[in-house]
Order: structure tokens, then sequence, then C-alpha cells
């Protein structure tokens, strides 16, 4: 192996300390990359994840380090700091690079702080959120700088033992903690503050994507927003749970809780909704006659195609069966034919008398519970159907989407169950 000029074996200057120790240390971690961690023991598994752990805290101290007195980069560069030269060398957007640079000047004022990570035992995250306290309590009006350093103590000892986020949590109440008699009331009016700061950011945003999708993205205070996870999730788990007692793979968790949101909406009783520009808040599905004979009509959504969507006939009548809905049927001169009635749907009672009947979904092999089923009309409400009983069947959402596909046939076995057949 040849060497340039004034290089050691390792490729750096032996006149630039720095330089070598940094090639020492690359070359020590080629060694280790050129190993197949799949051979490795559980114990050196374990041991190189922890020690990767400690190592990537203590870059995070020198890089910070370096990056806190980096000025003569950005002069070089004729920046305000080195953030330009970070994205242009290093491909480091500029954004990421100034919170690094903003977290490396933050670090240089706690020397409790600096030497946790230092220590490898304060990582990155932590080290936000222990700055971002830090700061929050010097802008408080009656901590003082004693409050100020034994805050900063505690937070780095909580960090030996806790994750950033619980320590972000320990974080909001660290004043309290350090003097209970003289912070409790100033933390109660702050959360005040921020459930009414909450109140004023709470927002919901609904459009139609156009490909039979409805996007939405919103936020919510943070009570309220744990109910609407608990709830989604309610309805995402008894799906889970039937697959994995099945064996079957589970799809991704987001579509799981895309599904139980929806099932969510399925299941609002109309009757405690308020009401909506004048009427009881209902959903309008406009259909001719024609299209709601066919298998493959169409329905609008809505009263027209300004304010409304195209659905397929077979969701119209699936939704006829437990969404509270007006069907407006017209002939083909646009006449009203019908313009559907609630007692279409079955009442709670007769959901009770049906859970006691079937005790589960009726397809056939269905072990989905009554109280996550839809009350399905044996013979189609549009086409004669009745809401009584003897025509009524609990189905799951899988299953009562297949009753209302033109894509698949069913029928009611000597059993009372429910047989589908994929269409040939």
């Amino acid at each position: 192996m040849s060497l340039e000029r004034g290089t050691n074996h390792w490729g750096a200057n032996p006149g630039d300390p720095i330089g070598t120790e940094l090639a020492v240390i690359d070359s020590s971690f080629d060694k280790v990359l050129a190993t197949d961690p799949l051979y490795w023991t559980t114990a050196q598994k374990k041991a190189a994840l922890a020690w990767l752990e400690k190592n990537a805290a203590q870059q995070t101290a020198l890089r910070l380090r370096v990056l806190a007195v980096s000025g003569d980069i950005a002069e070089e560069t004729g920046d305000k700091d080195a953030s330009a030269w970070m994205r242009a060398e290093l491909l480091v957007d500029k954004g990421a690079a100034r919170a690094q640079i903003k977290l490396a000047t933050a670090v240089t004022k706690y020397e409790l702080l600096a030497a946790g990570l230092a220590e490898g035992v304060v990582s990155q995250d932590k080290a936000r959120v222990i700055t971002k306290t830090l700061a929050d309590i010097e802008t408080n009006p009656i901590a003082t700088a004693e409050d100020l350093t034994l805050a900063e103590k505690l937070l780095v000892d909580y960090a030996t033992r806790l994750t950033a986020k619980e320590l972000q949590i320990i974080g909001r109440r660290i004043l309290a903690e350090i003097d209970p008699a003289r912070f409790e009331d100033a933390e109660a009016k702050a959360l005040l503050a921020e459930e009414e700061r909450a109140q004023q950011k709470t927002a919901l945003r609904v459009w139609n994507n156009g490909d039979g999708t409805i996007g939405f993205d919103g936020v919510l205070p943070v009570a309220i927003g744990a109910r609407f996870k608990t709830q989604v999730e309610a309805f995402a788990q008894p799906r889970k749970q039937r697959l994995v007692a099945k064996g079957a793979p589970l799809p991704p968790w987001e579509r799981m809780m895309g599904q139980g949101f929806a099932r969510l909406i399925e299941t609002i009783d109309p009757d405690a909704l308020p009401h909506h520009g004048g009427d009881a808040t209902v959903v309008n599905v406009v259909i001719s006659l024609e299209e709601l004979r066919k298998e493959l009509g169409t329905a609008m959504l809505g009263f027209d195609e300004t304010n409304g969507s195209t659905i397929s006939a077979a969701e119209a009548r699936k939704m006829a069966c437990n969404a509270t809905i007006i069907p407006w049927v017209l002939g083909g001169d646009g006449q009203v034919l019908d313009a559907g009635r609630f007692s279409r749907f079955f009442q709670p009672i007769q959901r009770k008398a049906l859970r006691l009947q079937q005790k589960c979904c009726q397809a056939d092999g269905c072990d989905m519970p009554p109280e996550w089923c839809d009350v399905h009309h044996l013979t189609a409400w549009a086409l004669g159907g009745k809401t009584d009983l003897k025509d009524g069947v609990l189905l799951c959402p899988h299953h009562h989407r297949l009753a209302h596909a033109p894509g698949y046939t069913h029928e009611r076995l000597p059993d009372g169950t429910i047989r589908f057949t994929r269409r040939p």
C-alpha cells in the first residue's frame, strides 16, 4: 500500500491529531461493518446496540461542540451560520442544519447537560427536551436561578432512566417537583392556558380526492383526541383479533384504523345528532328507478354533482341498511317516485332481538360478534323487502359489503347462515 507524503497507514496526517483519531475510528468501524450481524450471538447484538446508542449520544456531543464554534466556517462562506456550508457540502437541509446549530448554542449554556451528552447518557432527542424545558423555566417570572440549576440537575438525572417522551412529561412538572407550594398553582394556570390555546387550534379540513375517497386532516384538544383515538381503536381491534385468531396476515395498522373510523361513523345513532340545515342530519342519495334496479347502477351522494359525489347503486343499497339516508328515487322525467321513510331502518329493540337469535355474523364460517354487525335486509328494501325480524340478518362490515357487491351472489342456507359465491 502506497501512502501519500505526510500520511500514515490510516491515511491521516500525523501532524493532525484530530484527523488521525477520526481515521482510527473509521478503520475500526469499517472492520465491524464488514461482519454480518446474522452470525452474531445474542450477547454480541445486545452489546453492539448498547454501544451504538451511547456512541450516537457522544457523536451528538462532539457535533454540537463543533457547531457551537463554527462561526469561522460561516465567515468563509459569507453566511450568518454554517448551515449553508452544511447544505452544500454535507447535503443537510438548511432547516435541519439550523436546528442543530440552535441546539448546539443552547447546550453550551448548561454544563451538566453537555457532560451528559459527552458521557453518552443523554441522547440528542433528550437534549432537545431538556433545553426547551430549561428555556421555558428561564422565562417563568417566578422561577429563580436556583430553580433553573436544580431543574437541570434533575432532568439530566431523569434522562438516564426515562425515554425522551417520558422526560417531556416530567419536564412539564419539573418546577412543581422542585417546590410544590410555589409552582402547583402556576402549573394549573399554565394547563388552563394550554387547553384554551388547544381550543383555538382545533381544526378540521375535509376534501374529495376524486378517486372514490375523502381526505381529511385536523387538530383536536388532547382530551378529545384521546377519546377519538380510543374509540377508533375499539372498532379496529376486533378485526385484528379475528385475523390473528385465524392466522391470517394483518393489514397495515393505518388501514385497520381507517376502517375502524369508517365503522365508527356508520354506527353513530342518527337520533343523537343535531339538526343540520333545518333538517335532521341525514345523507341524501339521488338515484333513478332504472339505476336502482341495475346491479351496476350509479347514484348521487348529495343532491347534485356540484355538492355531491357519484357512488355505486350497490353502495347506496348498503347505506340504506344502517345509515340515516333519504333515497330520492326518480322516474324517467325526473319525477320523484319515492322519498324514502325512516321506517326502513331496524329499530333498537329489533336489533336486540336479532342479537339474541343470531349471536354473530350470519355469513358461513364468520364469528364476528353481533355488536360489530350491521342488520341487512335479505330482500332489499328498495325491492319490496320489509323491516321485520324474519327479513333481517346480522352481517359484519366485510360480508355486508359482499351482500351488495355485484361480483357476488348469496343464499340463505337451511340453518339460517348466508353463503357467498363469486359470480363466474
